[in-house]
This record gives C-alpha cells, sequence and structure tokens, in this order.
C-alpha cells in the first residue's frame, strides 16, 4: 500500500487500488516492458506527492496502451500482444473498465482529454 506523504489526490488513490490490474494489463497488452514501465510508474506515485511531467506522460502512455491505440500500426509490439487476446475473454471487460477509469482519474489532474500527442 501507499505511504501518502500528503493528502492524496484520486489519481493517487486510484493507482494504489488498482496497481495489480494495471500491471496485468501492461504485461497483457504491452509485455515485459510495458509491465515494467507501468511498476516504475507505480513506485514514483508511491514515493512523490505531486505529479511530474514525466509521470503525467507515462499515465497518458499507459492510457493509450489500454486504450489500444496503438493495436493497428503493425510495426509496434502492442499489435502483436492485442492479437493475441481471444475478443471473448473475460480480462477484455475488465481491462475496458480499468481504461475507462484510469482516463477518467487523469483527464481530472490534466484537465483536458487526453491522449500521448497532448503530452508531447
Amino acid at each position: 500500500m501507499f505511504d501518502f506523504p500528503m493528502q492524496p489526490a484520486r489519481l493517487h488513490r486510484f493507482v494504489a487500488n488498482h496497481a495489480e490490474a494495471l500491471q496485468n494489463a501492461s504485461l497483457l497488452l504491452g509485455g515485459r516492458p510495458w509491465l515494467r514501465r507501468t511498476q516504475r510508474l507505480i513506485d514514483d506515485m508511491r514515493t512523490q506527492p505531486h505529479l511530474t511531467r514525466r509521470m503525467k506522460h507515462e499515465l497518458v502512455h499507459l492510457c493509450d496502451l489500454l486504450n489500444l491505440e496503438h493495436v493497428h500500426d503493425l510495426d509496434r509490439p502492442e499489435a502483436g500482444y492485442f492479437a493475441e487476446i481471444e475478443p471473448d475473454a473475460p480480462c477484455v471487460i475488465d481491462i475496458c473498465i480499468l481504461a475507462e477509469a484510469l482516463s477518467e482519474a487523469v483527464a481530472e489532474v490534466g484537465g483536458s482529454p487526453l491522449s500521448a500527442k497532448e503530452a508531447r
């Protein structure tokens, strides 16, 4: 669990409460590289009370991963991971719910709809 140095934001609470699900979804949709990225982000959020520019950047890209933004680009590894998932697998609905909730929490701190293009 997180030791919050101050009153936690909704986003910090969301990541704390859904850390395992975020890691599982990252592994499933992006493989080990995305799992490591997500773990690093979770660790950063555990230790830093305020979002840094890098943390916001990573959150936006994590939203893109969970929202399947790059699965149609066959040059990206995400396309291959996505192709391995059965459309009727129970995890699909869970990932959709997780993606929507994370996107809402990130938008709340960013103040606008999110996309990786806006984070650059």
